[in-house]
């Protein structure tokens, strides 16, 4: 029997040309580093066949993303990165292939609100600190887009105040640093349950070490549909444990460059080389959940 990893390979060969999708990136919705309409060119000029749009708590450049892929003939996946807690602990998880985005942009605003709220606690640490950054200056760096740690730190890197982000984070925005604030807390359940009733699949995002088997049975029982594999954060052995894991629990597999605009290494669009038949078994999960939702409706 020819294992779901060997048909991914011929698929993504079709033709004699290898097809390749980039499942998570980020625009300027969130702390992307440019605008949905121009991540999509940057991957039709990468070769992608799809891209999936997933800013953090937002899907507002979804439309101009899809009329871009219209545009110029690549396919946009509607999705979104949600932070959830799990215990004590914080994880990430994808939607993906969200059908009623503007159902699910209207349940994130709360979400936003938080975002905000917690800049401002930020900046109010900051303050009595001694580093002199603005909200104002944030806002500027989010450019209305939802705010996150990432833009503080560009703020205080504008500022002068931190050589860099790493330092922004290291001395003062990190977990347990002096100016670090937690985010309003979103279960595992409640995240699986906002994904699902949008019409997509939820994935677990870059589990790394912590993708073990038993944790992976256990959000499979709150409704997990997938696994990031393919991640830059991953080592080859964590890819290759990963996609075994999903093919035994039977989750589908995902994978992507995380792109908040790196222009080179493992974080550029496209540099994970997802095959496209990693999209077609996701295509299948979404058409498994709509007939299921048809039945019990």
């Amino acid at each position: 029997m020819t294992s779901p990893a060997a048909r991914g390979a011929a698929s993504s060969t079709a033709g004699g040309a290898p097809r390749f999708v980039d499942l998570h990136s980020h625009s300027t919705a969130s702390d992307g580093a440019l605008a949905p309409e121009d991540v999509i060119a940057r991957a039709r000029s990468a070769g992608l066949t799809a891209v999936a749009l997933t800013d953090h708590d937002t899907l507002a450049g979804i439309p101009a993303a899809r009329e871009a892929g219209k545009r110029l003939g690549v396919r946009v996946v509607a999705g979104v990165e949600l932070s959830a807690v799990d215990g004590d602990r914080e994880l990430h998880l994808l939607g993906l292939h969200i059908a009623r985005v503007d159902a699910l942009e209207q349940e994130l605003a709360a979400f936003r609100e938080a975002r905000h709220a917690r800049a401002v606690r930020i900046v109010e640490r900051l303050n009595k600190l001694a580093v002199p950054v603005t909200l104002d200056a944030i806002l500027r760096e989010s450019a209305g887009g939802a705010i996150g740690r990432p833009h503080i730190a560009r703020a205080m890197v504008a500022g002068g105040w931190v050589r860099d982000q790493r330092e922004a984070f290291d001395r003062f925005l990190g977990y347990g640093r002096p100016a670090f604030v937690a985010k309003r807390k979103l279960t595992v359940g409640d995240a699986v349950r906002l994904v699902h009733d949008s019409g997509g699949i939820c994935v677990f995002a870059h589990p790394g070490q912590e993708g073990t088997r038993s944790k992976l049975e256990a959000l499979r029982g709150l409704g997990l549909d997938g696994v990031e594999v393919r991640h830059p954060s991953h080592s080859t052995e964590d890819v290759a444990r990963l996609l075994a894991l999903a093919d035994h629990l039977g989750l589908v597999p995902s994978g992507g460059s995380d792109w908040h605009g790196a222009a080179e290494g493992p974080r550029t669009l496209g540099a994970m080389q997802v095959p496209h038949e990693w999209l077609d078994r996701q295509d299948a999960r979404v058409a498994e959940r709509q007939k299921l939702a048809q039945t019990t409706a």
